[in-house]
């Protein structure tokens, strides 16, 4: 073969590969810049159980402005010993990281849309629901059980006794996987991963108050006091304890 005609080919083969690579990328970037959540990396199954729990419909209107919850919110720490509507715990992890658009975009901004939060529900009084502990899978709407029975004594003994978390019918742990966010960011990504908590536990905060329920954010725990009785895969770092409930007027 004729070395300049060889040489053209092998040209060509070069470029078209180099364009598939190029190709591949812009669609990786692509995915990150709209929303569209990473792999699970092992903290939920691609297909939900058969036992899995749809929630109801999330609301997107409601008779409280976003103005009114924010003058009234206040950290409640004493509730009424009512349970909690399986329609009001859906709503409130709605709230925290709820899907609200096809594109994977959520109700709380997320660094790269890398989305490193996971949402738990510790339930003992909760309509509906058996006591134990539930993963929130928001791009279904739906609680998986990850843990059965009452965990809420234990999970106020991973609080320092805090006895909102052991009074209140149920809590939201707010997790996160900081490593979906780091691969990308370095070890600035740790500071995106807490503040993108402080996003979704204020987003339950407004929620709860539009709700007529309560919740306090708790940051004072055992770390792995707190895996443990969430049952967390490793690679999965607690941030947030918020129980909610029905407020006890005039407490």
């Amino acid at each position: 073969m004729n070395p300049e005609k060889k040489s053209g080919i092998m040209n060509r083969r070069y470029s078209c590969f180099v364009l598939a690579v190029a190709a591949a990328l812009a669609a990786v970037l692509a995915a990150g810049c709209a929303g569209i959540p990473p792999p699970p990396d092992g903290n939920s199954t691609p297909k939900p159980p058969e036992d899995a729990i749809a929630l109801p419909e999330p609301r997107t209107e409601g008779d409280v402005s976003v103005e009114e919850a924010l003058w009234g919110r206040r950290s409640v720490r004493v509730y009424a010993e009512v349970p909690l509507e399986l329609a009001d715990a859906g709503q409130i992890l709605w709230a925290a990281q709820g899907v609200t658009d096809d594109r994977g975009y959520r109700t709380a901004p997320s660094a790269g849309g890398l989305y490193p939060l996971e949402i738990y529900l510790v339930a003992g009084g909760v309509m509906g629901l058996e006591p134990g502990v539930y993963h929130y899978r928001p791009g279904e709407h739906l609680l998986v059980r990850v843990g059965a029975g009452d965990r809420r004594t234990a999970l106020q003994a991973a609080a320092v006794n805090q006895t909102p978390v052991g009074d209140a019918p149920a809590t939201i742990v707010i997790t996160a996987v900081p490593e979906r966010t780091t691969a990308k960011y370095g070890e600035r990504g740790t500071r995106y991963v807490y503040m993108e908590a402080g996003h979704a536990a204020e987003n339950v905060y407004l929620q709860a108050e539009a709700l007529d329920l309560g919740t306090v954010v708790i940051g004072a725990f055992d770390e792995d006091e707190v895996r443990e009785v969430l049952a967390l895969p490793e690679n999965t770092t607690p941030l947030y304890l918020m129980p909610v409930g029905r407020p006890v007027p005039g407490a």
